[in-house]
């Protein structure tokens, strides 16, 4: 599900995927519903791409963000986006106590915070994808 939801640069909040045209792509904007043209100028990242460094591996975004619905009980966050610094790093390391505290940033903790709520104001709750076991079958 993360994969279809995209970041842009210079544009705040977050886009769902919609059309690819040959320079741009169509996004939805997930605060407003208004669809709007990415083009190839503008950094989109994927939601799906993006990882959370911690002192031994990096963990993939969806989880990050799956362990803060757990923390919050399916709601949006606790705290405010713009709250200061200590506060943020308590927060994140409630949610993900192994975070590298040298590479995550209080601002990468804002936007963790802002994207979650905008994820969930959208009914956006699916965060990590359902891996499917294959099972096969002996004759």
């Amino acid at each position: 599900m993360l994969k279809e939801i995209l970041s842009v640069t210079g544009r705040p909040g977050l886009f769902k995927l919609i059309s690819q045209g040959k320079n741009m792509l169509i996004v939805e904007s997930l605060i407003d519903g208004k669809r709007i043209p990415a083009y190839t100028k503008d950094k989109v990242v994927s939601l799906g791409d993006i990882a959370i460094f911690t002192e031994d591996a990096e963990v993939p975004l969806g989880e990050v963000l799956e362990k803060v619905k757990a923390k919050e009980n399916g709601g949006k966050c606790s705290i405010e986006p713009k709250a200061d610094n200590d506060t943020l790093r308590k927060y994140m390391s409630e949610v993900l106590p192994e975070y590298d505290r040298d590479r995550v940033y209080p601002s990468d903790i804002r936007k963790l915070v802002a994207w979650y709520n905008i994820l969930i104001n959208a009914k956006i709750t699916d965060f990590v994808e359902e891996t499917k076991e294959e099972t096969a079958v002996v004759e």
